[in-house]
């Protein structure tokens, strides 16, 4: 029986950046994986998906190639093509993560892992052959799935989710997307834009409702300009498929409504993956779908941790990177401190993008601060508008009395890049005045951050 220091099952963004750091720590550490190495995000997430976004986006600036003073005669789409470029750059970063784990010298077992009492990995290989392996540490980092409603069963053909949506032989005509978190937002954006007729079908009272109001309805606007067919407060009664067509059947404000089309996206969140795994027989404790960890990850079982979208902590990428360092360098004894949920970035890859750190103006407000909201839209940036791109603004949120950051909100062309120094400069403690006085580049995007503060405290230039 082969023994490791750290065994980690799953090599998302979670668990290969987690057996890294333990490696540079001078662990022996071994990765469990039953498909492909990088998890969803970097095969079925983050990474194919923008490879998507990328080319909706290219593709729209040829349409709106006029605007910039160049006359294209002849272009059009091959979806083939789009979605042969986007498992490409998939394929190019799961090999990126292969040579990481041969140049920190990790041990790859390939299969399905299962925890068993007394530190031990159960690995069932694709020939259903067994082998146990041994660990002073097992961390779990199985991630999620797409979440399943019993109402709208997904079949793959009519009905998909989003690893189906970003694999299509042939594109729809005509697409229903039924949620609009980041993932149902993204994919309207990208059929929308090469073609596909679309609607956007939210429960709630605004599309993108973690976001502040004021970002939900600018991208409404931005998304009805662009012919996004967007309906809110609408409920999914039932999805039938048996004709050629998918009917869905809705109701809003009390009046049932059946909508059609080629295809429906449920994109309804997401389901972790905690069945199968040996919880139950190792006695890890579970709380609605999670697992229940300490501020450092471990498990009410010693020895045995949990890190990414199986655990409480927002479901992105970088929580569950972040997550899977902090855990090994505790358990490497590293002088560590808990991760500040309340800075976490959220960024979704639409167009316009959208980007956002700490609270909404609603819950500053519901949380009893008395505040200074700044807004500076990008029609007065010289940057956006010499882009071509002058939809959205920039929002921030300070508490009155001690000018602490409380948020920032953002939607615009390149916003995810800006939201890091909201980020920074609310775990320097950075107030706003001394954002004021910290010069940001001009001509940039940047500066409308600069220029929202300034609205804040009455001393803006461009408004």
């Amino acid at each position: 029986m082969k023994n490791y220091d750290v065994i980690i099952l799953g090599s998302g963004p979670g668990g290969y950046v987690a057996a890294i750091r333990a490696s540079q720590l001078g662990l022996k550490t071994a990765i469990v994986e039953k498909e492909n190495l990088g998890g969803i995000c970097l095969n079925w997430g983050c990474i194919p998906t923008k490879a998507l976004l990328k080319s909706a986006q290219v593709f729209e600036y040829l349409k709106n190639a006029n605007d910039y003073g160049i006359t294209v005669k002849e272009y059009d789409k091959d979806f083939g093509a789009i979605i042969k470029r986007s498992r490409n750059v998939a394929d190019t970063m799961s090999k990126g993560v292969q040579f990481l784990m041969k140049k920190n010298k990790i041990d790859i077992i390939n299969g399905f892992g299962k925890v068993l009492p007394k530190k031990k990995v159960e690995v069932t290989k694709e020939n259903k052959s067994k082998e146990v392996f041994e660990a002073n540490n097992i961390i779990i980092a199985t991630g999620a799935r797409a979440r399943e409603l019993p109402n709208i069963p997904i079949d793959n053909k009519k009905i998909i989710n989003y690893r189906k949506a970003m694999t299509l032989d042939k594109q729809p005509k005509s697409i229903i997307v039924i949620g609009s978190g980041a993932i149902g937002t993204e994919f309207a954006y990208f059929y929308n834009s090469i073609g596909t007729k679309t609607t956007l079908v939210e429960y709630m009272d605004r599309i993108t409702p973690v976001e502040d109001e004021d970002i939900s309805k600018q991208l409404e606007k931005s998304f009805t300009k662009k012919g996004i067919n967007v309906l809110t407060k609408t409920e999914v009664l039932s999805v039938n498929t048996e004709g050629k067509k998918v009917v869905v059947e809705t109701k809003f404000n009390g009046e049932i409504k059946k909508l059609e089309a080629d295809t429906v996206l449920s994109a309804v969140g997401i389901k972790s993956n905690i069945e199968n795994i040996g919880l139950e027989e190792v006695g890890i404790a579970i709380d609605r779908d999670k697992i229940i960890t300490n501020d450092f990850y471990e498990t009410n079982i010693p020895g045995y941790y949990a890190i990414g979208d199986v655990t409480k902590g927002q479901a992105l990428a970088h929580v569950a990177s972040a997550e899977g360092i902090l855990c090994v360098e505790k358990i490497a004894n590293q002088n560590v401190e808990p991760i500040d949920y309340t800075n976490i970035p959220g960024c979704t890859y639409c167009s316009p993008e959208i980007a956002s750190v700490g609270l909404t103006e609603k819950q500053a407000i519901d949380k009893g601060y008395t505040i200074k909201v700044g807004k500076f839209p990008f029609t007065a940036s010289g940057k956006a508008q010499a882009s071509g791109k002058s939809e959205g603004f920039v929002k921030v949120i300070f508490d009155s009395k001690y000018g602490e950051w409380l948020g920032c909100h953002l939607i615009g062309e390149g916003v995810t890049d800006l939201i890091a120094e909201a980020v920074v400069a609310r775990k320097l403690e950075t107030t706003g005045h001394e954002i004021l006085k910290s010069i940001h580049p001009h001509p940039t995007m940047s500066e409308a951050i600069m220029e929202a503060v300034a609205d804040a405290y009455g001393e803006v230039i461009h408004l």
